[in-house]
């Protein structure tokens, strides 16, 4: 029996895919840096061993796995070709593994990893499943009937897979790096779309995915009458947002999520739709009002007068939406976002619209542009985004005790990079002031 050997085994899909194997009851172990990411608690929960990077961890039999940030170079890599071992990208062995099931890829430049979450939640209530999600969660069963997967579009990755359904969410420019315009972004979800092989449940509100073509059924979602899946009548409550969906024009059922803005209910609706067209009762699918959320998602803590929420947001439309979601659940609080951008080509390409997103916010604080693993430095600074942002200031570590003078506030701490360890940072301050008035008391 084969051992698998995941090269990068912190990374978010790297991660969940190890969660699967393991589950299934394949021998699992994996490598990286010694950094701890968030990912790494619950590899270790089961056992997982984590080694670090060297080409002594490659050994005979293995079959390896490598993340897609790693290049070729790479010592592990080099060894495991050097011994002439069975080698597999990410997303390469994924599309392999996702054969022996009913698969449903939900992809889109934004709200992946909600909607997997989503998804993954409602199908788990009733069927053996396996899903991959991007927050670094995974599951694996050997009876699956389903397995829900996130496809990332970045590099075109996701052409590797050809799955039973597709949902996606929408098509938007991201990842500048690598994709020259929304047109070139384009033609990778239409290339993907050629490759579903059931159906696809598409977001009719959004105006590039109404230009896909498809050989197979393209259902739509969304809130305009022209949508095969609609939501109207959208209520916020004390606990989230009800909503009233309608098939083809005719009411179908009231659903509840506990999550707020558009974006949730369009990924609600989402799910809604791919589990109608799968003949899922509609009592099954409600199954939604208990979904508690996917890590890095509007994560909320609540530490005396203030609310913390951690959110991965790295995108305009992204931090638009969570400061959105911020205002409808927190009525009256003032929400004070801190930012750090994510990859010097992406701040460089949407620095306007980094600056108008976060001016939604009642006060800004930026932290300094994190670089990629493909990407370690570049000449554009941090205060090149703040001359565009007003009511904002430069955040660092020795200085977050700012963040108290924001009491009865929303921190909102968004960032794909590790915009966490300035959340650690300021509840360790918060801590130590508490200390400090005990002991004077």
């Amino acid at each position: 029996m084969t051992a698998y050997h995941f090269i990068g085994i912190k990374g978010t899909g790297m991660s969940a895919l190890a969660h699967i194997l393991h589950d299934s009851g394949e021998k699992v172990q994996g490598s990286d840096v010694e950094k701890h990411f968030f990912t790494q608690k619950a590899l270790e929960e089961k056992n997982i061993p984590i080694f670090p990077f060297s080409e002594t961890n490659i050994k005979e039999d293995y079959t390896i796995i490598a993340g897609n940030a790693f290049s070729d170079n790479h010592p592990e890599i080099k060894e495991a070709t050097k011994q002439g071992l069975t080698f597999y990208r990410y997303h390469e062995f994924l599309g392999e593994w996702l054969k022996q099931y009913t698969s449903i890829a939900v992809t889109g430049a934004h709200g992946k990893t909600s909607t997997t979450g989503l998804l993954a939640h409602v199908l788990d209530a009733s069927y053996p499943i396996s899903y991959l999600i991007g927050d670094g969660t995974g599951k694996g069963h050997v009876e699956s009937k389903y397995f829900a997967f996130e496809a990332c579009e970045y590099r075109r990755h996701f052409l590797s897979y050809q799955p039973d359904y597709a949902i996606m969410t929408n098509i938007d420019f991201d990842h500048p790096d690598y994709f020259t315009s929304v047109d070139d972004v384009f033609n990778a979800f239409q290339s993907m779309a050629d490759q579903v092989k059931k159906g696809i449940i598409a977001c009719g509100d959004d105006e590039q995915l109404q230009q896909i073509q498809a050989k197979v059924p393209v259902v739509y979602y969304g809130f305009s009458s022209t949508n095969d899946f609609q939501a109207q009548n959208v209520t916020e409550t004390e606990h989230g947002t009800e909503f009233d969906v309608f098939v083809r024009n005719t009411y179908y059922d009231t659903f509840n999520i506990p999550m707020f803005g558009n974006h949730n209910v369009l990924n609600a609706l989402s799910v809604i739709a791919i589990c109608h067209y799968e003949d899922i009762k509609a009592e099954k699918i409600k199954a939604l009002n208990t979904f508690e959320g996917v890590k890095r998602r509007f994560t909320e803590k609540s530490i005396g007068s203030q609310v913390l929420i951690d959110d991965y947001a790295h995108h305009p439309r992204e931090i638009t939406a969570t400061i959105d979601s911020a205002r409808k659940k927190y009525h009256g609080k003032s929400i004070i976002a801190i930012f750090q951008p994510h990859t010097f080509t992406r701040t460089r390409t949407f620095l306007q619209e980094f600056a108008d997103s976060l001016g939604l916010a009642d006060e800004v604080y930026l932290c300094d542009i994190f670089g990629s693993a493909r990407e370690e430095s570049g000449k554009l600074t941090i205060e090149d985004l703040q001359k565009l942002v007003d009511n904002s200031c430069i955040l660092n570590l020795s200085n977050t005790e700012v963040l108290m003078d924001h009491s009865d506030s929303v921190l909102l701490f968004m960032g794909a990079g590790d915009i966490q360890k300035f959340q650690e940072s300021y509840e360790d301050q918060l801590a130590f002031m508490n200390d400090q008035q005990i002991k004077k008391a």
